[in-house]
């Protein structure tokens, strides 16, 4: 099954999906040494995300968190690649400098559609969500 998104980051990455129905903020909320959500109360506090096909509605808080994405690419803890509903400046921003693959305005609902654990392929240049 394909779903069609807008291509926000160039690139293509297979892996696990790790959802979440709120938005992330990584400025304080993702440990760019561990790739652990550490922000309290958070539906992924506690998870990581390192390798994962990170899936979230939206970004919030700080534009330094586009940094802290970088900071995760560069201790090999990022995700593989992130899908959002809707794309911000910083998450935009942090995909594009750390190479990771994104695509966000996906024609159908992800969160009805994926499923934590399944596999997916993210093609950031063809914008194609991909998966059995």
């Amino acid at each position: 099954m394909e779903i069609k998104a807008r291509s926000i980051s160039k690139g293509k990455a297979c892996g696990e999906v790790l959802l979440s129905t709120e938005p992330i903020g990584f400025l304080g909320g993702v440990d760019p040494e561990t790739g652990n959500v550490i922000e309290k109360g958070h539906v992924l506090e506690g998870q990581n995300i390192s390798g994962k096909i990170l899936v979230f509605p939206n970004g919030k808080g700080s534009t330094v968190g586009s940094y802290i994405m970088l900071q995760l690419a560069k201790n090999g803890k990022a995700p593989v690649a992130i899908i959002n509903v809707a794309a911000e400046p910083i998450i935009i921003t942090g995909a594009i400098i750390s190479g990771i693959p994104m695509v966000d305005e996906p024609n159908q609902d992800i969160f009805s559609v994926l499923k934590n654990g399944q596999i997916v392929e993210v093609d950031g240049e063809k914008g194609i969500i991909s998966f059995q």
